[in-house]
């Protein structure tokens, strides 16, 4: 593995941070060089604004969804929380979409005939895909864009999408956990004016297939990190399992880890084997006992045998790449 050695100066408090522990989450980042060993780019601080809100909710209220581009040390400049194809790629079908006032209370008052099928192979087999996304994703199938979520924030929501294709065929998957605060990974949530918000994907479909560790899961952007030293990378893994979790109101300094997305990471003969496996979480873990656009699906989800999936870090990772070879 190819890494780079970066030595940043930061902006906020005088602590020095030598020891690679965690700081209170209520110290800022370190204002001493700090000497980064990874394979990422550094950005510090939060990003400009190129687009004010994706998203505009008609029955209630959403997260304000931006999009921002932030210039790490070598003059590189990054979209976050990510690019992605929301205003240009087909819908998926809403489950449940409390803006839209989609609120069924079961499957059975879903017109599942009504969703279009996207036609990868004109002989396959026609396959129903059942989703749940903290918070957004787009969907590929064989490296062709299926559909995106419909909701890239909040309110939570659930989707359906149909397609034939024929076996074996590959599942890629970009999920993004949206910010409010862009650059910093973080939202006013808890209290805090910046709190770092979690992600997770569940997903079934009518072949049998379902989300596990099987699937492989990837890391693109993480963010808050308050002190680099934290960050760990072994076997192809992009770890950050000692940086702390915790909200503060003292974090417009954060840094935030990139890593350049491949450009054809979605396609079926797309190289993956030093991808990590996926990280398995409990829907307590996630918090979906209380989302009726989960729980009114639930034996579509858990129910058949899912389970959510991230990163090796839920909260702290906010655009993670999935794949999976269905056989």
């Amino acid at each position: 593995m190819i890494t780079k050695n970066y030595s940043i100066m930061t902006l906020s408090s005088a602590m020095l941070l030598a020891t690679g522990c965690s700081p209170s989450p209520d110290v800022a980042a370190s204002s001493n060089i700090t000497d980064y060993q990874g394979s990422g780019s550094i950005t510090q601080g939060v990003a400009n604004t190129v687009e004010t809100n994706l998203f505009e909710c008609k029955n209630g209220r959403s997260r304000i969804a931006g999009m921002g581009e932030v210039t790490d040390s070598q003059g590189k400049t990054w979209t976050v929380p990510a690019k992605n194809h929301f205003t240009t790629a087909p819908k998926a079908v809403d489950l449940y979409e409390e803006c839209e006032s989609i609120t069924p209370q079961s499957l059975s008052n879903v017109d599942e005939s009504s969703v279009p099928v996207s036609v990868i192979d004109a002989d396959g087999d026609e396959i129903t895909g059942y989703i749940f996304a903290d918070n957004y994703f787009e969907l590929y199938i064989n490296g062709s864009l299926i559909a995106v979520d419909t909701v890239p924030f909040t309110p939570f929501n659930s989707s359906i999408v149909k397609f034939k294709v024929k076996k074996p065929y590959t599942i890629a998957v970009k999920v993004i956990d949206w910010e409010e605060n862009l650059g910093l990974g973080t939202e006013n949530n808890r209290g805090k004016a910046y709190h770092p918000g979690d992600g997770g994907f569940i997903a079934s479909f009518s072949d049998g297939t379902v989300t596990s560790s099987d699937w492989q899961a990837q890391t693109f952007y993480t963010s808050p990190i308050y002190n680099l030293a934290c960050l760990k990378e072994t076997d192809g893994e992009r770890r950050s399992d000692t940086c702390t979790t915790e909200g503060t109101d003292n974090g417009q300094n954060a840094y935030a880890v990139h890593w350049q997305t491949p450009s054809k990471w979605m396609d079926k003969n797309f190289d993956s084997t030093t991808w990590p496996q996926a990280t398995t979480y409990s829907e307590d873990d996630i918090g979906v006992n209380n989302k009726k656009s989960y729980m009114n699906f639930i034996e579509k989800f858990s129910g058949a045998g899912a389970t959510f999936i991230w990163s090796t870090n839920v909260v702290l990772d906010n655009e993670v790449l999935l794949r999976y070879e269905v056989k």
